[in-house]
């Protein structure tokens, strides 16, 4: 069986430089780019490769970046199932500013998807054979696809029997829980945009997380909560993991290191404490790298003896 799919409607390269001092109106000197593939669930297939995982990552190319795009998950050793599509696929920048030690990002709007050409990409996840134990779908839409597409890719996994793992906000997560999936992970500000709450306490954004799950909508919320680590949610149990004290060289791609090396360590049958242990010095390893390089195994394994998985805070409900 193939362990994992990751699905990328809407993927990129992403370009990364710095240069001395930003300034208007100026011709600014960048240092020479890096390049890397894009795009969330092209991010969590490049880091359960890293990891050893077993993964297939979908997504749809457009034109000359379409196919650098698949050259670069070939170089790192990716096995791809691409669509192809008439728009180019689009292109994102991070511009690193050494003198305040800021990072820019600029996202520019993805390549316009048909209606055939989505679809296509659709009957491309339903396809892969044998099928998946879990789908990941993950990311922004593009233009020209529906606001319910991964609510689609939710009933998609209920005949494929796979578990939907869901990275996106908005209207497409909701669109996503009205069907169902096994798990979503919101940051802190999705998570908030989801529920309507505004508060940061553990308890608060427990009772919030169940009130999702208890309506069927998911099995497990994780919730990265940034330098202050993540939350993971359940009916039944409530996990807190801290924090890395990390100063960080690029925060791109923190989330997608975490939800890949969370979904690895699940296919290993690992238990919920190991999956967001894993999940927590994954992501913290992806900010001592620059651009989109996301996390090396090393220092994810360095890293992973010092996450520590308790109780939530004393403010906790359950």
């Amino acid at each position: 069986m193939t362990q994992i799919i990751t699905f990328t409607p809407n993927p990129a390269i992403d370009v990364s430089t710095s240069v001395a001092k930003m300034a208007p109106y100026t011709k600014l000197r960048g240092a020479r780019p890096e390049r890397h593939p894009g795009g969330g669930g092209i991010n969590v297939a490049r880091v359960v490769k890293r990891l050893g995982g077993d993964v297939i990552a979908v997504y749809p190319v457009g034109g000359v970046i379409g196919q650098y795009l698949s050259r670069l998950m070939d170089g790192e050793a990716v096995s791809s199932l691409t669509i192809r599509t008439e728009d180019e696929t689009r292109e994102d920048f991070t511009v690193f500013e050494q003198a305040t030690k800021q990072q820019y990002r600029f996202v520019l709007p993805g390549a316009e998807l048909s209606e055939p050409e989505w679809t296509a990409c659709l009957a491309a996840v339903a396809g892969v054979k044998p099928a998946p134990a879990f789908i990941v779908a993950s990311g922004s839409l593009p233009p020209g696809v529906p606001d319910d597409y991964f609510g689609k890719v939710a009933r998609l996994a209920k005949t494929l029997n796979a578990k939907l793992i869901v990275d996106t906000a908005g209207a497409p997560l909701k669109a996503a829980l009205q069907d169902g999936a096994f798990l979503i992970k919101p940051n802190l500000r999705e998570f908030r945009e989801l529920t309507g709450i505004s508060s940061t306490e553990d308890g608060v954004l427990i009772e919030a997380a169940r009130r999702i799950i208890d309506r069927g909508s998911v099995e497990i919320i994780a919730i990265s909560l940034g330098p202050n680590g993540a939350l993971l949610v359940t009916h039944d149990h409530a996990l807190r993991a801290n924090g890395m004290k990390i100063t960080p060289v690029s925060v791109v791609g923190a989330g997608d290191s975490f939800l890949g090396a969370m979904v690895w360590s699940l296919a290993r049958n690992n238990d919920l404490n190991a999956a967001l242990r894993y999940g927590v010095a994954a992501g913290s390893a992806a900010l001592l790298n620059p651009g989109t390089e996301l996390c090396r195994v090393a220092d994810v394994e360095r890293l992973v003896s010092q996450v520590i998985v308790r109780p939530p805070l004393a403010n906790a409900a359950g």
